[in-house]
């Protein structure tokens, strides 16, 4: 919702917020734990699991794949929504592309600096807004926004965006992540207001 000048709220935008959340303009940073260090020369992204062979990205062959432009709403399980985002980076289809998928994974676990770990369905993560991003607003992500690599998955609850991504592991079962052990809700759908187990 927003307010007018006369002060009375208007409905802008209002079938594109939730229920329970309200508009925000501002970017809030919400975490667990310190923002890490990035060290270029040693930082890799790793694919592992069910996957033939794993591969192991450097940035610098990161920044080479393929970048894609999306602009997406986002919405935080403390009730804020950001409307058009543009975020900048490797779809995340086009980079599981890259290696050959067990027929049985179903899920992806999210492996990030500092032992943060989310869940979510290898469907979901295929959709065509799903990105591996490394550019917001047109600028480098900053570091406490998730630099150097942030998953951003715009139809969940944004802590499935997990900030400083290592790591994707494929699974044929799932396991809940840090938010999720700690009670949040495993699907994080915020049209069905899916914030706590």
């Amino acid at each position: 919702m927003l307010f007018g000048r006369s002060g009375r709220e208007e409905n802008v935008n209002s079938d594109r917020i939730p229920p329970g959340q309200r508009l925000t303009d501002k970017f809030p940073v919400l975490h667990y734990g310190s923002v890490p260090q990035f060290d270029r020369a040693t930082w890799d992204l790793k694919v592992f699991g069910l996957v033939e062979e794993p591969l192991a990205f450097s940035y610098d062959q990161f920044l080479e794949l393929p970048a894609t432009r999306i602009v997406a709403d986002i919405h935080c399980v403390t009730t804020w929504s950001k409307l058009d985002t543009i975020w900048e980076g490797v779809l995340f289809r086009e980079l599981i592309n890259s290696v050959q998928v067990d027929p049985e994974a179903r899920f992806v676990m999210v492996h990030c600096e500092q032992d943060f770990t989310t869940n979510v369905p290898l469907e979901v993560l295929m959709d065509d807004d799903v990105l591996l991003a490394h550019r917001y607003d047109d600028q480098p992500l900053t570091p406490e926004h998730g630099y150097p690599l942030r998953l951003v998955v715009p139809k969940k609850y944004f802590w499935k965006s997990a900030k400083w991504v290592r790591g994707l592991e494929l699974m044929a079962q799932d396991r809940l992540g840090f938010w999720e052990v700690r009670g949040y809700h495993n699907n994080a759908d915020p049209w069905k207001e899916e914030r706590y187990s």
